[in-house]
């Protein structure tokens, strides 16, 4: 039960980013290009999209927030973690930059990949590349 639910929010999450064209890299470079405000062709729906999902989420993280087990079984861990460090910042900095460059996040990646678009296909290579450095240097730092 607990794989088909999450196979459920997950292809729902992908549904929702497909069909507000969250996986078009070419709108999310527009909506990041606040230059373009001056010209009149910012876009700002990605706002919308964020605010709606925020909408969505909220009332279920204030749902789970006092619980321990999750309605299809399994724990609830919220992060608690509220210092603002040195990793924070610099991963907060790379994923700012990777989605200024690219126009995509890892979630919209792994749904544009059911376009088959080498550009998808590369920042989901790279961004897997990357999470597998992450772990090995985690792992030295660490020591």
């Amino acid at each position: 039960m607990r794989i088909t639910g999450a196979l459920f929010c997950g292809t729902l999450f992908g549904a929702g980013l497909a069909v507000s064209g969250m996986i078009n890299p070419q709108k999310v470079l527009a909506f990041l290009d606040i230059a373009a405000i001056a010209s009149n062709s910012w876009d700002p729906s990605l706002a919308l999209v964020m605010l709606g999902g925020l909408v969505v989420a909220i009332p279920f993280f204030v749902w789970a927030k006092p619980r321990k087990n999750a309605l299809l079984g399994g724990t609830i861990t919220l992060p608690v973690k509220r210092k603002i460090d040195r990793p924070l910042v610099i991963g907060s900095l790379l994923f700012g930059v990777g989605w200024g460059l690219a126009g995509l996040c890892p979630g919209p990646a792994i749904s544009a990949l059911s376009q088959f678009q080498t550009k998808s296909l590369l920042f989901v290579a790279a961004m897997l590349i990357g999470m597998a450095l992450q772990r090995i240097f985690q792992t030295l730092w660490v020591r």
